[in-house]
C-alpha cells in the first residue's frame, strides 16, 4: 500500500476549508470512484478529523509546508494535490515548486494575485517541462466568474457569430461569512505592498496575471458608486473583483484572445433602487475603503487582528454555510450591439461550503478527465476545464449556469 498512487491528496485537510472539503469528498466519493488521501503537518489533527466524521481506512500523509523533502514524498503519491493551506504567500511556495518540478497537478483556492504572479514567474518553465497543470483560484474566487464569462461567450458565439466585447457581472444576491484564513491573506497582502512600490503598481494593473506580450491595452472601468440603468439599481464595488477580473483576462490571453484584444470586464454588487439602494451602495463602498485604510495603519491593523477580525481556523458555522447562497448575473454586449445574459448560482456559503465543492470537482477533473495532450503550465479554470467542469459543477456541486 505504501506505493499507492492516489487520484487526489487533500493537503491541509484539518484547515477550516480542508475540513469542509474532507466532509464533502467523504460523501461524494464514497463509491470509490476517486481514490484519495488527506495530508497536513499534524497527524493528531488529521486523525481527530477522521474520527469526527467517521472516516475510516483513509491514508494520512504528514508533511510540513516548509519541508521540501516531505512534500516531494507526498506528491509522489498523488496525481493531483489540493492545497487549502493559506495565506498562500506565507505557506504555499514550496508545494507549488514541488508540484511544478515533479509533474504533479495542483489546484488551490487562493485569491492572492501578488503570490500567483510570483509563482508564475518562478515555476512556469518547470511546469511546462514536467507536464504539471497548476490551477489557482478554484473556489468562489474565481470559478463562478471565470466559467460564467466562458459560458456566456460560448453562447454569444453560437447566437451572434462573435463573442462579447464587453461583459459586466452583477452580484444580485450573496449570503455568506468570512473566515480568519481569508482575512489573514488580505492582511498579508497589505503588509507586502507597504514597502514595495512595484507590487502596488501590479495590484493596480488589471492584466497583471496575463502572460508577457499579451498586448491588451484597453482601459478597464473602475467600478464606483453609480446607478446602473441596465439593472435598474444602484451598484457598489465587489470585494472579489480584484482577483476575478484578473483571472478572466488571463483566460482570454491563454485562449489566444478568444474574447478579443479589446475585451472589457467588470464586477459590481447590486444594492437596490431609490434612496435606500444608494445608501446601501455608499455604505458598502465606504465600508470597504475604511477596512483597507484600517489595515494600512499599523496600530489599527493590530487592533483589528487581535480583537475584532476572525482568526485563522475560524469561519461561518455549518448552519451558516448551508443557509448561504449567491446569484450572479452576466450581461454581455458584442461589438455589433447584440446583448446576451446568463445567471450563475450556488447553493451554499460562497467562500466555504460552495468553494469546497468547486475545488474538489476541479481536482477530480484533473485526476480523471483531463486530456493527455494538454501542455503543462499555469492555467485558469476556464482556459483548461471549461464546459466539462461546468457539467460537473451542475451535477455534483450545486451550481447552475443558465441563459436568461
Amino acid at each position: 500500500m505504501t506505493d499507492q498512487k492516489f487520484d487526489i491528496i487533500v493537503y491541509g485537510a484539518s484547515s477550516f476549508v480542508g475540513q469542509i472539503m474532507t466532509h464533502y469528498m467523504h460523501e461524494q466519493f464514497a463509491d470509490g470512484s476517486i481514490s484519495w488521501a488527506i495530508a497536513g503537518r499534524s497527524r493528531n489533527k488529521l486523525e481527530n478529523l477522521c474520527h469526527e466524521i467517521g472516516l475510516s481506512g483513509i491514508e494520512i500523509l504528514v508533511a510540513d509546508a516548509s519541508d521540501e523533502d516531505a512534500l516531494k514524498a507526498m506528491c509522489g503519491r498523488g496525481k493531483v494535490v489540493i492545497s487549502t493551506v493559506g495565506p498562500y504567500a506565507l505557506y504555499g511556495d514550496t508545494l507549488v515548486k514541488v508540484c511544478a518540478e515533479s509533474g504533479t497537478h495542483y489546484c488551490d483556492l487562493t485569491g492572492e494575485p501578488q503570490w500567483i504572479r510570483k509563482m508564475q514567474e518562478r515555476y512556469a518553465k518547470a511546469a511546462q517541462q514536467s507536464g504539471a497543470l497548476i490551477l489557482h483560484c478554484c473556489g468562489f474566487d474565481s470559478i463562478p466568474s471565470d466559467l460564467g464569462v466562458h459560458f456566456l461567450q460560448q453562447h454569444a458565439l453560437k447566437q451572434f457569430g462573435q463573442t462579447c466585447s464587453h461583459i459586466n457581472m452583477r452580484v444580485t444576491k450573496l449570503k455568506g461569512g468570512a473566515s480568519g484564513g481569508t482575512i489573514a491573506s488580505i492582511i498579508n497582502m497589505v503588509k507586502e505592498a507597504e514597502g514595495d512600490a512595484e507590487l502596488r503598481r501590479q495590484l493596480q494593473d488589471p492584466y497583471s496575471l496575463c502572460p508577457q506580450g499579451h498586448g491588451f491595452t484597453t482601459q478597464q472601468r473602475d467600478v464606483k458608486i453609480a446607478y446602473d440603468d441596465e439593472y435598474g439599481s444602484w451598484i457598489a464595488p465587489f470585494v472579489m473583483a480584484a482577483i476575478n477580473t484578473r483571472v478572466v483576462h488571463r483566460s482570454n490571453a491563454l485562449t489566444t484572445n478568444s474574447y478579443g484584444t479589446d475585451f472589457m470586464y467588470e464586477e459590481a454588487m447590486v444594492t437596490g433602487q431609490g434612496k435606500q439602494g444608494k445608501r446601501m451602495a455608499r455604505m458598502t463602498a465606504w465600508g470597504m475603503n475604511l477596512f483597507m485604510i484600517g489595515l494600512v495603519v499599523p496600530p489599527v491593523r493590530w487592533l483589528l487582528e487581535n480583537y475584532i477580525l476572525p482568526k485563522p481556523g475560524e469561519g461561518p458555522s455549518e448552519k451558516e454555510q448551508l443557509e448561504g447562497h449567491y446569484d450572479l448575473v452576466f450581461l454581455g454586449t458584442t461589438a455589433a450591439g447584440d446583448q446576451i445574459k446568463c445567471r450563475v448560482t450556488g447553493d451554499r456559503d460562497p467562500g466555504y461550503g460552495s468553494t469546497a465543492k468547486m475545488l474538489a470537482q476541479a481536482a477530480a477533473f484533473l485526476a480523471q478527465d483531463m486530456p493527455e495532450d494538454v501542455k503543462g503550465g499555469f492555467w485558469t479554470p476556464a482556459s483548461i476545464l471549461g464546459d466539462k467542469l461546468i457539467e460537473r459543477l451542475r451535477k455534483y456541486a450545486g451550481l447552475t449556469f443558465d441563459l436568461e
